[in-house]
């Protein structure tokens, strides 16, 4: 199900208070109240969420209102895992809690580590089927992460950079960002993400204690678990880990599942699925992302939707889409150039 902790709109009425938005019409036209908000841990439905942040932004016509609600966040605001996250011994071991718990804070946003040489990306990306406008949410989420390495590491730890995959915003706009993250922007990238040292998830946390880590483990399973994900699920997030790499076989995802692949063949058979029309689900998911990257080619695509030639990739999309891709994304041009 699409998911989120009531605590993802935490700041979304300061923020609109600072902006002067009538926020009654706004939750109201995304299915929303002010009572469903007002247990932080309750669940509610991740589309209005998102929906709602990107009505306001377009209503305010402020394109940092995620990020000025992030300005607002800290730690706590994960809820009951901040408290597993902060005693955890390195900046690794918080990544982990953090994607162990994903499905208690938000069922759709997958968190990823990327590595590359010397250098590591963290990304968070929400998975919708269809896929759905989310600049506000995504700037959120990423203001949050970086809020949450630097909470490990101390104030004075700097990532290499902050990507972000749109245009430098005016002046005014840009001070936004500049509080927020005190790393060098890079703008127009192909992701949006945190660039860091890959040492830095072996930097210890100066504030850990392994005693009171386990005791807040302990008090977190006694209280809540990491959420039941079913096997489709399970494979479809590795999947889309797996494909820039090439290899998103189903051999690959059941041995990063710790299952043979009879295993996995099985399991998928108990819940009406095949590996292959997963596989290609999530193509679909995120080429309609990659598409709009306008930085993107098309042999790019082509690399980070697992293929190992932009024919090959043109054939399947054809064959799935009936026009080769080169006419999408010039339509998608025409758009967002009127």
């Amino acid at each position: 199900m699409e998911l989120v902790r009531a605590a993802a709109l935490t700041g979304y009425f300061t923020v609109a208070g600072e902006l002067q938005l009538e926020t009654l019409p706004l939750l109201r036209s995304n299915g929303l109240s002010r009572s469903m908000l007002k247990n932080p841990e309750q669940m509610i439905p991740a589309r209005s969420v998102i929906r709602l942040m990107e009505d306001s932004a377009a209503a305010s016509g402020c394109i940092t209102f995620g990020l000025r609600m992030a300005e607002l966040r800290g730690i706590a605001d994960l809820g009951m895992v901040s408290l597993l996250i902060a005693h955890q011994t390195t900046l690794g071991d918080a990544l982990s809690v953090l994607t162990q718990f994903r499905n208690r804070i938000n069922t759709n946003l997958a968190l990823r580590i990327e590595e590359y040489d010397e250098m590591v990306m963290l990304r968070e990306n929400f998975v919708f089927d269809p896929p759905i406008p989310s600049r506000q949410a995504d700037d959120l989420a990423l203001g949050v992460l970086e809020q949450m390495c630097r909470s490990v590491l101390g104030s004075n730890w700097k990532p290499i950079a902050i990507c972000l995959p749109y245009e430098r915003p005016p002046l005014e706009q840009l001070r936004v960002f500049q509080r927020m993250f005190s790393s060098p922007l890079e703008f127009n990238a192909e992701f949006e993400g945190i660039l860091l040292n890959r040492s830095d998830l072996d930097l210890p946390n100066p504030r850990s204690d392994p005693a009171l880590a386990e005791h807040a483990r302990n008090l977190v399973s006694a209280i809540i678990d990491p959420g039941e994900r079913s096997v489709m699920q399970e494979v479809e997030q590795a999947i889309q880990i797996l494909l820039p790499s090439g290899r998103a076989s189903v051999g690959s995802v059941a041995d990063s599942l710790g299952m043979t692949v009879r295993t996995l063949q099985r399991r998928l058979d108990e819940d009406g699925a095949q590996f292959s029309e997963l596989l290609d689900r999530v193509r679909v998911r995120e080429l309609n992302r990659h598409l709009a990257q306008r930085r993107l080619r098309l042999t790019d695509i082509a690399d980070m939707l697992g293929y190992s030639s932009l024919s090959a990739f043109s054939n399947w999309y054809r064959a799935r889409f009936n026009e080769p891709p080169s006419e999408a994304r010039r339509r998608l041009r025409q758009r967002a150039e009127l």
